[in-house]
């Protein structure tokens, strides 16, 4: 039975770097097995359908393929529909009606430890504010992504993980796009 999975692609058509037409992204997932793939806007989100205990492997492939072929050095990080259903529902800034527009989400391609989540800094990025549930760590930023010391490498490396960030209005789009 095929299921349908999020893969999301770290640092893709960013500034003018790593460059990748979506329709190469997608011929690569469905050269691996994926089906019914589609792509969402030009930042690497690919949500597909394919049975559960190979989604991983494909993101995987796909991944290597990236460097191999085309000299991308790119992280993916995978979730169900389920599990990115279960991220939208449970974003506490939505709870505390928080402004959508300062929102996003860090999905990790690895839960960490509670000694790892106990050594992040509240106070790192004064008037900025994090969460952390599980794998993934919610954000509210009011001056921005550009403008918060919140990044992807402090987290990477304070968590020993990968991570790759979208905001809100995307996360709620690929969980319509995975729910179809």
């Amino acid at each position: 039975m095929r299921m349908r999975h999020v893969a999301l692609l770290r640092g893709i058509n960013v500034g003018g770097k790593n460059k990748l037409p979506m329709a190469t992204l997608a011929g690569l997932f469905t050269g691996e097995g994926a089906s019914d793939v589609v792509t969402f806007i030009q930042s690497g989100n690919v949500v597909f359908a394919a049975p559960p205990k190979r989604a991983a492997a494909i993101a995987a492939r796909v991944e290597r393929r990236l460097d191999a072929e085309l000299s991308l050095r790119v992280p993916v990080v995978l979730r169900s529909a389920a599990e990115l259903a279960a991220v939208a529902a449970r974003n506490p800034f939505v709870a505390a009606r928080r402004d959508p527009d300062e929102l996003h989400v860090m999905f990790l391609a690895a839960q960490p430890t509670a000694a790892q989540l106990r050594a992040l800094d509240p106070a790192r990025s004064p008037g900025d504010e994090f969460a952390v549930v599980g794998r993934d760590i919610y954000l509210r930023l009011p001056s921005g992504v550009a403008r918060t010391r919140l990044s992807n490498a402090y987290f990477d490396k304070a968590l020993a993980t990968v991570s790759t960030g979208r905001n809100w209005r995307t996360v709620l789009k690929l969980v319509e796009l995975a729910a179809t």
